[in-house]
C-alpha cells in the first residue's frame, strides 16, 4: 500500500527520508489516518525529519524518551536549530535552551521566554490545545508559522515539537526544532516582530488517532502528575503538605 502511495507522490516527496513511527515504516512523513486511508504530513525540513527519527528511535516501545537520555553529540548537526521547552503548565512552555540559528533567525534571545508569548492570543490558544494533545497522548506536532520584520519582509518556518519525560512519568519537557523554510538572505539582520501560525498537524503515536469516545484516562500514556504528600494536623485543621512548598488549590483540607 505504501508503494502505491509513493507512486502518486511528486518526485521531491519521494526523495524524503523514511520515518519510523512505532514499529511501522512510512515514506517521508506518511502516516495512517485510519484503517482505510493515508494522509501526508508535511514535515518538509531535513532538520525536522532527522530530529524526529532520533527521538523516535530513542523512545523505542515507550510513549516518550526521557530528557536525560538526549545526547547532544547524536544531534550535533541540528543543535543550532533545536530547542528544549519546560512545560510549567498548559499555557506556559518556557524555553530552557534554544539553538543559535533559531535566536538569530527570530532576532531575539529565547531562553526563559514563554513560547505562547511569541504569538497572538488566538494562535496561542491553538498552540496550547495542540501541545496539550502532544503531552497527553505522547504525539508529535508539526507547525508552520510566518515571521515578519518591521520592513514588511516575511518568511516561513517549520517547527517540530516532541514530548519528553523528565523526573517522573509525565510529559514536562518538549524537544523541538525551528527551521527557516525559504532561508532568505535578509534573515537574521533584524528582529521578526510578529509571528503567525499558518497550519499545524499532529502525528499520533503508532499512527492511530484516539477515538473521541475513548476516555482520556484510558488513552493517555501517562496519568496526571501526582506528588507524594504527608498529612499534618494542627488544632482543628488538617493539611496536605507537599515537599518543596508546591501545592495547588484544593490540596488544603
Amino acid at each position: 500500500m505504501a508503494r502505491t502511495m509513493l507512486r502518486s507522490l511528486s518526485e521531491s516527496r519521494r526523495q524524503e527520508v523514511v520515518l519510523r513511527i512505532g514499529t511501522e515504516a512510512f515514506p517521508g512523513a506518511l502516516r495512517p489516518r485510519s484503517m482505510q486511508g493515508w494522509v501526508y504530513v508535511s514535515m518538509q525540513e531535513a532538520v525536522s525529519q532527522s530530529l524526529f527519527s532520533y527521538w523516535n528511535a530513542l523512545r523505542g516501545n515507550r510513549p516518550a524518551p526521557r530528557r536525560l537520555e538526549i545526547d547532544p553529540s547524536r544531534i550535533a548537526d541540528n543543535l543550532p536549530d533545536t530547542f528544549i521547552l519546560e512545560r510549567v503548565d498548559a499555557s506556559t512552555l518556557r524555553f530552557r535552551l534554544a539553538g543559535t540559528r533559531i535566536t538569530e533567525a527570530l532576532g531575539m534571545e529565547l531562553r526563559g521566554k514563554n513560547l505562547m508569548d511569541l504569538f497572538n492570543s488566538e494562535d496561542a490558544r491553538t498552540l496550547q490545545q495542540q501541545t496539550d494533545l502532544i503531552a497527553t497522548h505522547c504525539a508529535s506536532g508539526v507547525f508552520r508559522f510566518s515571521g515578519s520584520n518591521a520592513r514588511g519582509q516575511s518568511t516561513s518556518f517549520e517547527m517540530l515539537i516532541l514530548p519528553l519525560t523528565h523526573v517522573q512519568d509525565s510529559v514536562d519537557r518538549f524537544l523541538g526544532s525551528i527551521t527557516s523554510i525559504e532561508k532568505p538572505s535578509w534573515l537574521g539582520m533584524s528582529e521578526l516582530t510578529s509571528r503567525t501560525l499558518i497550519d499545524h498537524e499532529i502525528i499520533w503515536p503508532g499512527g492511530r488517532v484516539p477515538m473521541l469516545e475513548d476516555h482520556a484516562a484510558r488513552q493517555a500514556p501517562f496519568h496526571p502528575l501526582r506528588r507524594e504528600a504527608r498529612i499534618v494536623k494542627s488544632a482543628r485543621r488538617q493539611f496536605r503538605v507537599y515537599d518543596g512548598g508546591l501545592c495547588s488549590a484544593g490540596d488544603e483540607r
